[in-house]
């Protein structure tokens, strides 16, 4: 397998040093690219570089995935108008904890093979440098000139950015460059990758390594990831879309790759799945001959939420899509846990009643228009009750003067209400 090659026809290749391709073709190579701690979790706005180191172990070289602790201390002006809040020791060590844990699962780090990866941390070799030190090892080799002519210092120089540029983050482009150098000679590393906007700080490590010892090293990069119609990929309304479920669910994960629209799902399966060529084009082709049909989502959906969560996350959410949009059990409501069935009925009206007043039980013409306005009158509730229009937790209301105890809530708190096939309303006991 052609790793050059994959990228290509995935859209995952922006630029490449000349001579990358050619070494890869020739040898085992180690290669590494960096991750930012700043979070205990990676967010969907990293899943294209992790899959590009996938990609490369698959192709049989060797990836490092390089934890920022010293550098995300700092921050990277590459993309930012203002400078971030530094981490502490204890918050780094946990963050980093959290993201092998998720990169595991994408590369394999654990068997005896000669290209297994390897998750290696800056603050390790940065720690007892000493600012002396590293200006005259490090500093004195890079001039001033070549460091502002870089675009991300540029833009923020040119009063892009209110507050300009501080001298920490100026010395950022310098930093990371030691970290290709400090792996160069000490993990024969000779690529790194990134993002299009890390061209400038690759290439600012490929020439102190040619400046310091000589060495020939180089670089490939990665298009930015944006939506078909120009808005950031991986953030909602309600912030970044995460891989630990404690920040998004797999429900909410998997609605998320399910909703994106046709033109980003024709690219995002190619750069999101281990899809073969074949079985790509052949989903575009379906999906073009039936578009209503959705299929390039719902496989995208499916192939990325197993491979972040697991396959039994992927069967719950498609089970807990269908009890919004499908003709789901009581059953299947009965399964889904509190978070999920929250966000999957986000959004729909809410009421809350007194649970003492369940306890005793009560009537559901009561309780739907005295206790929770689901309906305007207890006429218009019986004429649905009587035309099958009304269900309790999916189950159809066998009469409009049904007592509902608190026997029938869910989590021992919600009723769920139906009302025609669209209306739904959530009542709460408290």
């Amino acid at each position: 397998m052609n790793f050059v090659e994959e990228l290509r026809w995935r859209g995952m290749l922006h630029d490449m040093m000349p001579g990358t391709e050619e070494l890869l073709a020739k040898e085992q190579v180690t290669a590494y690219i960096g991750f930012d701690p700043t979070a205990d979790s990676l967010h969907i706005g990293h899943l294209c570089s992790v899959m590009i180191l996938r990609h490369f172990q698959r192709c049989g070289h060797k990836p490092l995935a390089l934890i920022g602790g010293a550098t995300g201390m700092i921050g990277d002006p590459s993309g930012k108008s203002a400078e971030r809040n530094l981490l502490t020791e204890e918050t780094l060590q946990r963050n980093m904890a959290g993201m092998k844990a998720q990169l595991s699962k994408f590369l394999d780090f654990d068997s005896d093979a000669p290209n297994r990866a390897e998750l290696v941390n800056n603050y390790d070799w940065m720690k007892d440098f000493s600012f002396l030190d590293f200006a005259r090892e490090v500093g004195k080799h890079i001039t001033v000139n070549y460091m502002m002519a870089k675009d991300s210092v540029k833009k923020r120089l040119n009063g892009e950015a209110r507050d300009g540029l501080s001298f920490t983050e100026f010395t950022y482009q310098l930093l990371q460059g030691y970290d290709f150098l400090h792996l160069y000679e000490t993990k024969g590393c000779r690529l790194q990758m990134g993002g299009s906007d890390q061209w400038g700080n690759i290439t600012t490590g490929a020439e102190l390594i040619r400046r310091t010892n000589g060495g020939e090293v180089f670089a490939l990069t990665s298009p930015l990831i944006t939506k078909a119609d120009g808005g950031k990929f991986g953030k909602t309304e309600s912030g970044n879309i995460w891989l630990d479920p404690r920040y998004t669910s797999p429900y909410k994960f998997y609605q998320f790759w399910l909703n994106v629209s046709d033109a980003d799902a024709s690219r995002y399966i190619k750069i999101f799945t281990a899809l073969t060529k074949e079985e790509v084009d052949a989903l575009i082709a379906e999906h073009e001959a039936a578009p209503h049909l959705r299929v390039l989502q719902k496989r995208l959906a499916k192939e990325v939420t197993i491979m972040v969560h697991s396959e039994e996350d992927y069967n719950a959410a498609v089970d807990a899509s269908n009890i919004l949009f499908g003709n789901a059990t009581s059953d299947a409501l009965k399964k889904l846990d509190e978070d999920t069935l929250l966000a999957v009925f986000e959004g729909v009206p809410q009421f809350e009643i007194s649970r003492d007043a369940l306890a005793a039980g009560v009537k559901a013409v009561d309780l739907f228009v005295d206790n929770a306005a689901v309906f305007a009158s207890k006429g218009e509730m019986r004429k649905l009750v009587q035309g099958g229009g009304v269900s309790l937790n999916k189950e159809k209301l066998a009469a409009f003067d049904q007592v509902v105890t608190t026997a029938d809530l869910l989590d021992d708190k919600y009723l769920l209400v139906q009302r025609g096939k669209k209306n739904y309303y959530l009542i709460i006991a408290k």
